[in-house]
């Protein structure tokens, strides 16, 4: 590797940081014809459920962008080293890394240079090169530039196995105020055609055996959270809009990192807590899998959640007068909204209970975190008789077990030295 090529990698690969949306499971491209790759069990920078570590080449195509965005490190007003690949150099730099096993697919997204058609046209190119020109199969993933013409986005998603289009700032008001330049439309007409070209070459795929694949790793996006000071609610609401509205596969929250001293920005001068992400996450995941309203777990009264303990907590101690429910009656839906009780475990509770009744025993070893679920069930033992507590009581008795766990942990391990 020649050392441009190595300036432009360090430059253009840190610069892509920030950019999270980069989970790639649901493809299901396969090897042909004894090319190279193979999109396999998804690739991404992280770790599968198997625990295998995956990796892909996360850069920009370029860090030059024709928008002053306050809160991205590569506005146009930023004062940074610029530069930028040209097509071929992330074609031969994503095969030569392949090669060498350093990677096993491609994230390429890209600052806006000239217009957004004539930025998305060189990220389709790349993708084209790559599975035409050397029968790659390995993942790729383009970032959609908002703006780009529907015949540009038709093409990327022959070629790509999934395309995002980062929605940026979760409300309308906080885009306008710290990026005035861009226009929310023109990051929803993208979504809205991928939706519809997907739907079409899924009821296509059933019809037609060599139908060609269409991004079949879906779309995604995300959002900055912080920059703005919206409330939960605002970004919760937001990502619930995009999944029921887009048919999104992933929507990803990237808390606000200081890039800039502008002055449209809140005067953060930290970045937002990690402990807010995840708690993002966690009810992202509840609405996704659990069968939460998002309204249930923000709303007018409660707009932001709670940092101390997960949002699944938090609501049953906000309707503790529906507990406790039998364990060995309840429907799943039911089950899946005690807290201490994951879909697995929920799953085998009520295949488990077809054969007996089950006690406090059994629920363990099914996986059950008792500390918390024993609050909110019961089931066929005394051990554990559940008092008329409230919601403030429990939370106190369940962060006081938590804290007294760490404790003794900490206690080990100076015993150990």
């Amino acid at each position: 590797m020649s050392e441009r090529i190595r300036e432009k990698l360090k430059i253009l690969a840190d610069a892509a940081k920030y950019d999270v949306s980069c989970s790639s499971s649901g493809s299901t491209r396969k090897n042909k014809n004894k090319g190279l790759g193979d999109t396999g069990n998804g690739i991404c920078h992280t770790y599968t459920e198997d625990g295998r570590c995956v990796s892909l080449l996360k850069i920009l195509l370029t860090n030059f962008c024709i928008y002053d965005c306050a809160y991205c490190v590569t506005r146009k007003s930023n004062d940074i080293k610029r530069t930028a690949f040209t097509v071929q150099e992330v074609v031969d730099l994503t095969i030569n890394f392949y090669r060498r096993n350093y990677i096993e697919g491609l994230f390429l997204s890209s600052g806006i240079f000239k217009d957004a058609d004539y930025t998305m046209e060189r990220l389709v190119r790349v993708a084209k090169k790559l599975r035409s020109e050397h029968n790659f199969n390995g993942y790729i993933h383009l970032k959609s530039i908002p703006g780009a013409s529907d015949e540009l986005m038709k093409e990327a998603g022959l070629y790509a196995d999934r395309l995002s289009v980062n929605i940026e700032i979760p409300t309308e008001q906080g885009l306008k105020l710290l990026a005035p330049d861009k226009d929310r439309k023109d990051m929803i007409q993208p979504m809205n055609f991928l939706k519809n070209e997907i739907i079409l070459r899924e009821s296509e795929n059933k019809t037609f055996r060599n139908a060609p694949l269409f991004a079949p790793a879906g779309q995604s996006s995300q959002m900055i959270i912080g920059a703005a000071q919206e409330s939960d609610k605002d970004i919760m609401f937001t990502a619930n809009s995009l999944y029921k509205n887009f048919n999104l596969k992933r929507v990803y929250y990237s808390g606000y990192v200081p890039v800039s001293n502008d002055n449209r920005l809140p005067g953060l001068n930290t970045s937002v807590p990690r402990i807010r992400e995840n708690r993002l996450y966690q009810t992202d995941w509840l609405m996704r899998f659990y069968g939460f309203q998002v309204k249930e777990i923000v709303n007018q009264e409660h707009p932001n959640l709670d940092l101390d303990i997960d949002p699944k907590l938090s609501w049953a101690l906000r309707n503790v007068q529906q507990f406790p429910i039998d364990i060995n009656r309840a429907d799943l839906h039911l089950i899946l909204r005690v807290p201490g009780i994951g879909i697995q475990s929920a799953r085998k509770i009520v295949d488990a209970r077809r054969f007996q009744r089950l006690n406090w025993e059994h629920l363990k070893k099914l996986g059950v975190a008792l500390n918390r679920a024993k609050y909110f069930i019961i089931c066929n033992s005394r051990n554990y008789e559940r008092r008329d507590l409230s919601g403030s009581q429990i939370k106190q008795y369940i962060l006081s077990g938590a804290q007294s766990k760490a404790l003794s942990a900490v206690a080990i391990q100076l015993q150990l030295f």
